[in-house]
């Protein structure tokens, strides 16, 4: 597949669909889809690693470490959620030199205080605008590539409401960062309100929670509305912590996988998709 320049196709056309992935093997079948670019949030990684809640107890090291193991295995743009940047500007910097090194095409960092939580949890609290620019301007100058975008966040919506966020990503605007983020908005008119404002001027992200703060719409729907970016970014977990509580429970039951054949790959099926064959010819021409 042909490696995407995701700053011009942020250019182009209608909004990139981003769903969420959180190993490898579901960047490799995302990826085998067709999608534009592939988003990896902190709360993945603290699901699927830790089986743990997404309030900031993921560390940076172990989120780039996953991260280079999917860029190690597919070439789709990946858009890697940076939390706060773990810590203030400094930390910043090394995050995402660190994501950078790792392969993330485009890296967002948000304005909450740390520990941070899921943006679609209650009682968040945020660090000041200024203290938040500076650790923008800390990622900007810290990326070795231009190619390398950085997308600012704010959760201030549901802290000190849209207006307030409003005025935090035009101060995060100014700081020259690539894309905007503003986070948990709750209903379509406050859609057309922040995209009527910075959709001319800038790339905006729309994220979609399955029973989260934001009504969820489809890619279109949002591209039409101005946004640029639409992620579906814990969808994964969730719908594969529902089909493995279900192979599980079916397993217990019956003490056979043979009830749940049909919803599964097989032996060989596997190995296709993930590419064994090719890897066994390749292993060949070393013997």
């Amino acid at each position: 597949m042909k490696k995407i320049n995701l700053r011009q196709r942020l250019n182009q056309g209608s909004a990139v669909l981003a769903p969420g992935v959180y190993d490898a093997l579901t960047a490799l079948i995302a990826e085998r889809a067709g999608f534009e670019a592939l988003y990896l949030s902190g709360g993945a990684v603290a699901y699927t690693q830790f089986g743990r809640s997404d309030i900031g107890l993921t560390t940076a090291t172990e989120a780039v470490n996953v991260l280079a193991r999917i860029t190690d295995r597919v070439e789709t743009p990946i858009i890697v959620d940076g939390d706060t940047g773990f810590g203030n500007a400094l930390n910043t910097r090394r995050t995402v030199r660190d994501f950078e090194r790792a392969g993330a095409a485009m890296i967002q960092l948000e304005d909450q205080s740390f520990p941070k939580r899921c943006g679609h949890l209650e009682n968040k609290s945020l660090i000041g605008t200024a203290e938040m620019c500076g650790k923008l301007r800390a990622a900007l100058d810290a990326r070795h590539s231009s190619e390398t975008l950085i997308l600012a966040r704010t959760d201030a919506v549901a802290v000190e409401g849209l207006d307030a966020a409003m005025e935090r990503a035009e101060a995060y605007l100014a700081c020259g960062v690539d894309a905007l983020f503003i986070e948990a908005v709750h209903s379509a008119e406050q859609m057309d309100i922040v995209c009527k404002r910075f959709a001319p001027r800038i790339p905006l992200l729309a994220n979609m929670v399955e029973g989260g703060k934001t009504p969820i719409q489809s890619a279109d729907e949002l591209s039409a509305r101005g946004f640029k970016i639409v992620i579906f970014p814990g969808g994964t977990a969730r719908f594969a912590a529902k089909q493995f509580e279900d192979y599980f429970m079916s397993l217990k039951t019956h003490g056979t996988t043979l009830p749940m054949k049909a919803e599964m790959f097989d032996f060989n099926e596997l190995n296709e998709l993930i590419g064994t064959p090719e890897l066994l010819a390749l292993g060949q021409r070393y013997v």
